[in-house]
């Protein structure tokens, strides 16, 4: 019930904040979507959502998380763009395997979607069991997996820890 009542909030924030308005209609018909997404998809968002009462760790994701993806989005299109328009760089794909100490779908989640929204990686495949996920990566520049890993993953993981995993916004 508790994962229903925190979609229904983050949708009906969702929907003000993109709707941008405040007349009644907009709101009523917001609060019915809202209600339809909760109903039918509330008990898939957050598996603990009583994790997300506490205040740090939204502090921590408007703060700090969304900046650095921002950053690290801005940087990757950068990079990528200059290997589009200067074909002497290399260009090395290819899929690589990186473990991850995330355990929380929520966290696995956000890592997998930071990782594809940053551009030159894409999450193919995650094994959430054995918390592990297989990145296609524009320029494999590395055969060591810890180095892949912190170079793919490591600067999005230690943040999304303190977001989403136990003991991380105490």
């Amino acid at each position: 019930m508790r994962s229903r009542i925190a979609m229904f909030l983050v949708a009906l924030a969702a929907w003000c904040i993109l709707s941008w308005s405040v007349s009644p209609q907009h709101l009523a018909v917001g609060v019915v979507v809202s209600l339809i997404v909760a109903v039918s998809v509330g008990d898939l968002f957050v598996s603990r959502p009583h994790m997300m009462t506490h205040p740090l760790r939204w502090l921590n994701l408007i703060f700090v998380y969304a900046p650095l993806l921002a950053w690290e989005c801005v940087k990757a299109n950068f990079d990528v763009a200059y290997r589009v328009l200067n074909p002497a760089l290399p260009v090395k794909p290819g899929i690589v395997r990186i473990r991850t100490s995330l355990r929380s779908d929520t966290g696995l989640t956000f890592l997998a979607n930071s990782i594809t929204l940053t551009p030159g990686t894409m999450t193919v495949d995650v094994d959430a069991d054995e918390g592990i996920l297989y990145i296609h990566w524009i320029n494999v520049s590395s055969d060591d997996p810890a180095e892949r890993a912190s170079r793919i993953a490591g600067r999005f993981e230690p943040v999304l820890r303190r977001i989403f995993e136990e003991g991380g916004g105490e």
